[in-house]
Formats: C-alpha cells, sequence, structure tokens
C-alpha cells in the first residue's frame, strides 16, 4: 500500500488545489430571445 514519506507542507496542498474551482454555467439565448441554461428546456417554447 502507498503511504507518503513525508507530510505535505500546507502551502504545497494550496498550489494543487488552485486548479479546483467552480465553473458557473453560462446562460445561453434562444432564437426566440429569451435566456435559459444550456442542456435545459425553454420554459415557453419548450424546446432543448
Amino acid at each position: 500500500m502507498a503511504v507518503p514519506k513525508r507530510r505535505v507542507s500546507k502551502t504545497r496542498a494550496a498550489k494543487r488545489r488552485t486548479h479546483y474551482k467552480v465553473v458557473l454555467a453560462k446562460p445561453v439565448k434562444d432564437k426566440d430571445g429569451s435566456w435559459r441554461l444550456p442542456h435545459y428546456i425553454n420554459k415557453f417554447t419548450q424546446t432543448y
């Protein structure tokens, strides 16, 4: 079983975690001019 030889410092762990980001979905504009989130059905036209 792999076990770390030394403890990872707080700074080194934080540097590794800088790439873990929350990416929010950007709304898209439909042909009828209304906004919706991607991969969701438009409430008004019932299109995907």
